[in-house]
């Protein structure tokens, strides 16, 4: 099985899913500001300008939706991020008023670890 930089807990495929059916296609976009700009920001796809600033991490497969969510990082957070794997998860709280679970009284974020050795050459093509 291939390595990958990004995955989902069941709980927040459940939620991408709701998300999914209320507003259409969805994306992520994780900034490197400070408080919510450092948690994983849901937006309508598009609705988030990427460009030579933002890495392309993945496309998150959810099962139940027609089209992968895609996964954006700003250059400057992914420097920092870039030997770690990141699970996105859902917990309760209010996070952003930007981004779509806002309204749900819950909150996206991120847990991670550090990459092997072995997951960072596969990642880097070595």
């Amino acid at each position: 099985m291939p390595v990958a930089r990004v995955a989902v807990t069941p709980e927040a495929a459940t939620l991408l899913r709701r998300l999914r059916s209320t507003y259409g296609r969805l994306m992520f976009h994780q900034s490197g500001g400070c408080c919510d700009g450092s948690a994983p920001m849901c937006y309508l796809a598009g609705e988030f300008r990427t460009g030579r600033a933002d890495v392309h991490l993945a496309d998150l497969e959810i099962g139940g939706m027609p089209e992968p969510v895609p996964f954006w990082m700003s250059a400057a957070q992914f420097e920092h991020w870039r030997h770690t794997h990141l699970t996105v998860d859902v917990v309760p709280g209010r996070g952003s008023g930007f981004s779509l679970e806002a309204p749900e009284g819950v909150r996206f974020l991120i847990r991670s670890r550090l990459l092997s050795d072995a997951e960072l050459a596969e990642l880097d093509g070595r």
